[in-house]
């Protein structure tokens, strides 16, 4: 069977490898010149496989209208006339009670381990050059009331499979000397010492050049996809700049621009845009950044080390109407990272915007369309992409191959 994937993202090239390798004809198609060009460029770099927390959580809303009045705040939203932003925010609110919380929780570590077996599996055949390390990660607390109640986030996690621990300052302190820039103003972090990082774009390229080895795979880069024609219930074609790409099933893994390509076929997806914004800052001296992956719990600033670079990203922009860099927002990232690590060359840092597109509770969509009988969606991983993107692509595999699933699928599929 021939299978046209859209999107070169690290979902869509994930999701062409593993499908080739289940023995599928593949065409990846994609409308830039390279793969990972756009969300998965610049992202921050953390493969946290046992911190899947949705976005949306019961701690998330007492804080919003405090970050909405602060000019350093992690979070800032601009209200359009946008009926679909409206109704985003209104389901993220409604994802936000802890029931629910908790479930996607526990839904997401079933993909999350996933996607980390599938990862390591994928490693151990084709060896991939992404500066990745499996180095840990702290979430450093500021707040002790705040890190009390992680406690119970770490136990129910525990539950699911996560090996966590809970880290007085100073044992934080010991353990990644780098963060004496937040001594006295530290609480604690969590550890979570099996986590892994490394660059997103860099190993999509990586695998990216393994497609192009295979015989079943065809590349079809440099193709802008207009549409889908369908014909019944069935998508006979997809219609592109340079013609009809012929298929007997297709895979939209497109991000962002799933909701245009299948809004014509009466699929509106709850996908939105949240603006994050990243610094790429090369490292001269091993000291001058942390050799675990940190996250900045009450600025959501997050850090992970990429051989010689240090990646850091941070905020969402809810609301941006394009990826373009907003010096404002940058500057801020900068004067809050120094306050942490003064040593690092900030003047040197490549800083990079992107559109994460997220759903309102952080759970992908994966599974069979219901706009087409052969249409299938891989899409809304958000600022979980790097970390999810090979477990999307072994259940989408498993699911368009008609076999067992690894993981239940239902909480995933489209609705």
């Amino acid at each position: 069977m021939r299978v046209c994937v859209i999107g070169a993202g690290v979902v869509g090239v994930t999701s062409a490898y593993f499908l080739a390798r289940q023995g599928f004809d593949v065409t990846l198609v994609d409308s830039r010149e390279r793969p990972a060009e756009v969300s998965s460029f610049a992202n921050g770099g953390q493969l946290s496989y046992s911190y899947v927390a949705p976005l949306a959580g019961p701690g998330v809303l007492p804080n919003v209208p405090s970050w909405l009045l602060r000019a350093d705040s992690p979070l800032r939203f601009r209200p359009r006339l946008d009926p679909h932003q409206w109704r985003w925010c209104l389901d993220f609110v409604l994802a936000c009670r802890a029931s629910v919380a908790r479930t996607s929780t526990a839904e997401l570590s079933t993909l999350s381990y996933l996607s980390r077996d599938a990862m390591h599996g994928l490693l151990a055949q084709e060896p991939i050059e992404f500066g990745h390390v499996r180095n840990g990660k702290l979430i450093a607390y500021r707040d002790a009331e705040l890190l009390e109640k992680a406690r119970r986030l770490v136990a129910y996690q525990a539950a699911h499979g996560a090996d966590q621990s809970i880290l007085s300052a100073e044992e934080t302190l010991a353990l990644e000397p780098a963060l004496n820039g937040m001594r006295g103003k530290l609480a604690g972090a969590i550890y979570t010492p099996s986590e892994e990082s490394g660059d997103c774009r860099l190993f999509t390229e990586g695998l990216f050049d393994k497609l192009k080895t295979l015989p079943n795979v065809a590349l079809r880069m440099s193709t802008n996809v207009r549409g889908l024609r369908r014909r019944g219930a069935v998508i006979t074609a997809a219609d592109s700049d340079k013609g009809d790409i012929q298929a007997e099933a297709f895979v939209v893994a497109s991000g962002l621009g799933s909701r245009t390509l299948l809004g014509p076929l009466g699929e509106d997806l709850p996908l939105y845009p949240l603006k994050g914004y990243s610094l790429s800052v090369p490292l001269a001296h091993e000291d001058e950044g942390p050799a675990i992956s940190v996250t900045d719990y009450e600025r959501r600033i997050v850090y992970a080390r990429m051989g010689k670079t240090l990646r850091i990203a941070a905020m969402v922009d809810i609301g941006s109407a394009d990826a373009a860099i907003d010096p404002q927002r940058i500057a801020l990232l900068k004067h809050q990272v120094a306050e942490i690590f003064p040593k690092l060359d900030l003047d040197a840092a490549v800083a990079w915007a992107g559109l994460r597109p997220a759903t309102p509770g952080s759970k992908p969509i994966i599974g069979p369309s219901r706009s087409a009988q052969n249409l299938w969606l891989n899409v809304g991983q958000g600022a979980l992409g790097f970390t999810l993107a090979c477990g999307s692509a072994a259940l989408l595999t498993a699911q368009l191959a008609g076999v067992a699933t690894p993981i239940d699928a239902t909480p995933f599929l489209p609705k």
